[in-house]
């Protein structure tokens, strides 16, 4: 029996992890969408507007790089036994 708890508690767990990283996602998306209509709004591109871009991509891609999915797929992994 718990073990059972165990195993549905840890799937809980990866299912909110993912909820979580998909609505960072889609919050990502909408500030670089947002961030980029500012930029090209007022006609002329500034210095300090494209570091903003840029930072805000950084951290974007840096997000991608969390992803639960990938964590989930390298622990399912078995790694090989090494032989003496």
């Amino acid at each position: 029996m718990n073990n059972q708890q165990n195993s549905e508690v840890s799937a809980f767990v990866l299912m909110f992890q993912k909820g979580i990283w998909l609505f960072g996602i889609l919050s990502w998306i909408f500030g670089l969408t947002d961030r980029s209509i500012a930029l090209l709004s007022d006609g002329y591109l500034s210095a300090i507007d494209i570091v903003q871009l840029f930072t805000a991509s950084f951290f974007f891609v840096s997000w991608l790089f969390l992803s639960p999915f990938l964590i989930a797929t390298s622990q399912n992994r078995q790694k090989p036994e090494a032989s003496p």
